[in-house]
């Protein structure tokens, strides 16, 4: 393996991941669905993957997708949290900020 391969890796294991709130909503319906991540720059691709495939466990996220395909949705950050020193710090804001986002944008979860 080269030197600029294992630094690459390194400095991959090495990134700050920025966990936070995000919304997803369709504009022909007026839904929103609210979800946390651990990882912001990530979850929209996984979530369009899922929706993509037919698989997504929301139901209503899914049926909204079929009706109205990718242009009719839109994915968009509410929240970035600060660095936690640790995940359960993390995992308990980010359930209290989902719940916050949820009320404000009247969403069901992801």
């Amino acid at each position: 393996m080269s030197i600029d391969r294992k630094a690459a890796i390194a400095a991959y294991k090495e990134r700050k991941t920025i966990a936070g709130i995000y919304a997803v909503r369709c504009a022909a319906s007026g839904q929103a669905w609210v979800g946390q991540a651990s990882n912001l720059e990530t979850i929209q691709n996984r979530i369009w993957f899922s929706l993509r495939q037919g698989s997504h466990i929301c139901h209503n996220l899914q049926a909204a997708w079929n009706a109205h395909g990718e242009a009719g949705l839109t994915f968009g950050e509410c929240e970035r949290l600060d660095d936690e020193e640790t995940a359960y710090v993390r995992n308990a804001l980010l359930k209290e900020r989902l719940l916050h986002w949820r009320a404000e944008l009247n969403a069901e979860a992801i």
